[in-house]
């Protein structure tokens, strides 16, 4: 007998049948002596659409609403059924005794594997294969230590009831926002709000008033003297007069030295990465959007195998990943790397508890670099770029820490009280591997005793406003997404705890969807790299129930989904309470008083149905779209391209059609299309036909992304996984 192991993806499936020596292709499926592999696209099986229950259902109608199915049915996806077929038709082999998950090792991968086998109403044994990585050795090591399905299910019923649970709600929710305001309006536990903490914050922006400061500043032969306060230890003040006052007292005055502190610290590496970490510090270096990240992470991972599994909330390893650490440095000992990792190859590897900690890991460990050989000429520019990232992340928390000498003088004038600060290095450690250089701080720093006199020095008057808090940008917005206790209304120690455990608001894993579904639904916008909320989305906050708008909800969620994983809570109990719940905001919607209003009609009509077109911003685009929800015409007039304005140096924005289309920058400067590719190729870099298409062509596919069908925004399975 055979057994049958199901991969989430094709390419993880080529992975594992090459080590089980599964060489015989077939029609979605790659056979060997003792194994079948096949493989899902991504889901192959979903919850139903509310018509699958009754017809009528499939007119949206807030008289028909709330729909609570009484028995959720699975449905095949369309799209995929070919390979659903292809999988069921593997599960009835008669010379099929056992099936392996292979799937995403996460509620998720469980969920992925399992539907397809209720679907296809499986009835033989299976096996669970959980790994972190998709290297030769880790499915092998996987292989040799398969579990069984049954200790996976209660993290099933735990999958089940988040799917279940936000198909009620953001069903139902969004059916009754939709028609009684006939918008096209989506919500969710999760993007409703990530969108209220947006709101919150520019609340807290127009709200702020500056405040001055003042402080006080010495100098003298290139030294700072800064003054500090001998009560409160602060080095500002708020009078402005008394801070003159004080200068004025000093002028002309010598410093004595009154004490002299020197202290050896030492600077840890920081942590290794997990998803949000990695995405957070990509954004802020090379301006990668979150869903930008991912995808170049899971290319690294499924293709080039050179990182192990990306979607991991862990910063942390465990033991038994120790003893592989020195084959993943000789793996990485190539071009940049390999001086870097000579001198840790060398000698025992010491692993502590600043990245080595099994209490700190749940599914999956740290990011790090697999066993793999690494060919960096195969990289693109931005996988290198991610690649290097996690690698010197990976080699610095290997490295001694940077230890350096902290100097701090303290010297007085006329009773006021000032302080030098200096820093020497003394080992570079884990800096080396960032290329830092000398780190020698103030090294011109004087050699200097107690009761030195300290002449000549020009005091003067600092003066600082205070500032209010910056708008999101998308690193600054995940932070927020994973530890959001912040914006709880009611800080509750067991809420607290669950969010901080759980990690905020969505996973690690759907973050990066969250931000760009409150993109393409309009209800955020960027200005340059800053996230504002739009008029659309201030209305929907206004309109949905109050809960929704919370991040409590996720939180009590969270709690529960846990304790269902852990065998403690039922599944049925919190689908009782979810349905009560949903019939609660469902009432609370229809008999609302409140109106929806398009702000941002343009004169312009909609070639299809004739009425006003709305002018939106999308994440890298401005666009007409059809007011009418059941229209769903939309057209884009403009797009912020990569080229470069010759001017100033900006991203250009890309504005008309055909021949017409031009180049226009902030600065004034306007270019037509066809004039920039003969500029540029006089300028020896001209851009290609070939390249102004897959431009083009990536441009139409955006725009199709962001609005596949009318119902694209509100039915696209509402975003149900959150």
């Amino acid at each position: 007998m055979k057994a049958l192991v199901i991969a989430e993806k094709p390419s993880v499936g080529r992975d594992i049948a090459k080590v089980l020596h599964c060489n015989k292709k077939g029609n979605g499926i790659l056979e060997g002596e003792k194994y079948i592999v096949t493989w899902g696209l991504g889901h192959l099986v979903t919850l139903a659409d509310p018509q699958e229950y009754d017809k009528k259902l499939k007119e949206w109608n807030l008289e028909h609403l709330p729909m609570l199915p009484e028995k959720f049915e699975l449905v095949v996806i369309k799209q995929t059924s070919k390979q659903y077929h292809v999988v069921k038709s593997q599960i009835h082999r008669k010379d099929v005794g056992q099936v392996i998950i292979a799937t995403d090792a996460g509620r998720e991968g469980e969920l992925v594997a399992r539907w397809i086998l209720e679907k296809a109403n499986n009835k033989k044994p299976v096996k669970r294969l959980w790994i972190s990585s998709v290297t030769d050795k880790a499915i092998k090591e996987g292989f040799s230590k398969l579990k069984n399905g049954s200790e996976y299910e209660n993290l099933y019923q735990a999958a089940v009831a988040r799917a279940e649970a936000d198909w009620i709600v953001g069903m139902n929710a969004t059916r009754a926002l939709t028609c009684k305001y006939n918008a096209s309006l989506t919500c969710g536990r999760v993007q409703t709000p990530t969108l209220a903490m947006i709101a919150k914050r520019e609340e807290e922006i127009k709200k702020f008033k500056p405040v001055t400061y003042y402080g006080i500043v010495g100098k003298v032969n290139g030294i700072t003297l800064n003054w500090r306060d001998k009560k409160s230890k602060g080095n500002t003040i708020a009078d402005k007069a008394r801070a003159e006052e004080i200068i004025n007292k000093l002028k002309g005055k010598e410093a004595v030295v009154i004490d002299i502190k020197s202290q050896v610290k030492k600077l840890f590496a920081p942590g290794l990465y997990d998803l949000t970490e990695l995405q957070r510090e990509a954004n802020l270096r090379y301006d990668f959007s979150a869903k930008e990240t991912l995808n170049i992470m899971q290319r690294l991972y499924e293709n080039h195998k050179v990182l192990t599994y990306p979607r991991t909330d862990s910063r942390y390893l465990t033991t038994d990943i120790v003893s592989t650490l020195k084959e993943r440095l000789d793996a990485i000992s190539i071009g940049p790397y390999k001086k870097l990792a000579a001198p840790l190859s060398k000698k025992t590897i010491q692993a502590n508890s600043s990245f080595v900690d099994n209490k700190k890991v749940t599914d999956h460990h740290a990011i790090i670099p697999t066993e793999q050989y690494v060919n960096l000429e195969n990289m693109s520019t931005d996988e290198r770029k991610i690649y290097d990232m996690v690698v010197r992340r990976f080699l610095a928390v290997l490295y001694p820490p940077y230890e350096y000498e902290e100097i701090s003088i303290k010297v007085e004038v006329e009773k006021e009280e000032f302080v030098i600060k200096g820093k020497r290095t003394n080992t570079l450690g884990y800096k080396a591997v960032y290329e830092t250089g000398n780190e020698n701080e103030n090294e011109t720093l004087p050699v200097m005793v107690k009761d030195d006199v300290i002449k000549g020095i020009v005091f003067s008057l600092t003066e600082g406003k205070t500032k209010p808090p910056a708008p999101f940008n998308e690193a600054s917005l995940l932070s927020a997404m994973e530890n959001p206790i912040g914006f709880l209304e009611e800080k509750k120690k067991d809420l607290v705890k669950t969010l901080g455990e759980t990690g905020g608001l969505g996973t690690v894993a759907t973050r990066a969807d969250i931000i760009e579904k409150l993109f393409h639904s309009f209800l955020m916008e960027k200005k340059g790299k800053d996230i504002f909320i739009t008029s659309k989305g201030k209305q929907l906050l206004e309109l949905v129930p109050e809960d929704l708008r919370k991040p409590e909800l996720t939180a009590e969620l969270e709690m529960k989904l846990g304790e269902i994983a852990k065998g403690k809570l039922a599944k049925q109990d919190l689908m009782n309470e979810m349905t009560d719940y949903t019939k609660e905001i469902v009432a609370q919607i229809k008999g609302s008083d409140s109106k929806f209003r398009h702000d941002n009609l343009t004169n312009k009509k909609c070639p299809n149905c004739g009425k006003n077109l709305l002018a939106v911003n999308g994440k890298n685009s401005k666009m007409l779209v059809c007011q009418d929800r059941e229209c769903g015409y939309r057209e884009t007039i403009a797009r912020t391209s990569n080229a470069r304005c010759p001017v100033c140096h900006k991203k250009m924005e890309l504005i008309g059609k055909g021949e017409k289309q031009t180049f226009v920058c902030s600065c004034g400067h306007k270019e037509k299309l066809t004039s920039f590719q003969e500029r540029r190729k006089k300028e020896g870099a001209g851009v290609s036909k070939k390249e102004i298409a897959k431009y083009m062509q990536k441009s139409k596919k955006e725009e199709q992304g962001a609005f596949n069908t009318p119902f694209a925004d509100v039915f696209a399975k509402i975003d149900l996984k959150e």
